[in-house]
């Protein structure tokens, strides 16, 4: 089925698209608030924020909620997760990347990025893509399945730069998740540019959003260098 979604297009000519997959419980109309201050300076870009097909969620006691996969422990983060449903939710979120480039924004010119959960679902679809992507965002998020996805990482997603942000504070993934993470992918040969915030917990914050706008001002130019002979 096909992921239902708040789309801010373009306010002029789209040449670029991010697409930004939230964090469990919530919904894309959490981060809109969000796209929409990034879109007052990149009027070239569309966001697409995806809505989470609602499921049971073992942490939250088999209630269900929108959710991308089935989170067991917060404890051991990396222990006993949902391959399956991490591979559910990829083949959706690649079918809203292939939308895109069939409409015409090719690979490079999108940016793949999630809070949380959503950070997570980013590098699972985008360590193991053949798309050579314009960026890679990832707020206070982790490399799941580390040890698979590290033996799967593909060639074309070895040039792709990568935003990766995280609160000192944070008590839901904790802090040395993020850590570990952007370790793991220096030390593959990903290109990370790793930001901490001092006090902030599982949540933004304005210098965070000021440094995400640059990356996407940088990875996502409003302006396409044009082809030389």
């Amino acid at each position: 089925m096909t992921l239902s979604s708040v789309v801010l297009k373009a306010r002029g000519a789209h040449t670029a698209s991010v697409i930004f997959i939230h964090g469990l419980g919530d919904s894309g109309n959490g981060w809109a608030l969000v796209a929409q201050m990034l879109a007052r300076t990149q009027p070239h870009v569309k966001f697409i924020l995806p809505n989470a097909p609602e499921q049971p969620v073992t942490l939250n006691g088999g209630f269900r909620m929108p959710s991308w996969y089935d989170i067991k422990s917060l404890d051991r983060i990396a222990s006993n997760e949902d391959e399956p449903g991490m591979n559910a939710s990829m083949m959706k979120i690649n079918e809203l990347i292939k939308a895109e480039i069939d409409a015409g924004i090719p690979a490079n010119r999108i940016v793949l990025g999630g809070f949380s959960q959503g950070g997570a679902m980013t590098l699972f679809t985008g360590l193991q893509s053949e798309y050579r992507f314009g960026g890679l965002v990832v707020l206070s998020g982790y490399l799941p399945i580390r040890d698979r996805i590290l033996k799967r990482l593909t060639d074309a997603s070895k040039s792709v730069p990568i935003f990766q942000a995280h609160g000192t504070a944070d008590e839901v993934v904790q802090y040395q998740y993020g850590v570990m993470t952007s370790k793991a992918l220096s030390e593959n040969g990903y290109s990370v540019d790793f930001r901490s915030y001092d006090h902030m917990g599982h949540s933004t914050c304005d210098d965070e959003l000021m440094h995400l706008q640059m990356f996407l001002k940088k990875t996502l130019p409003e302006k396409i260098a044009e082809a030389t002979n």
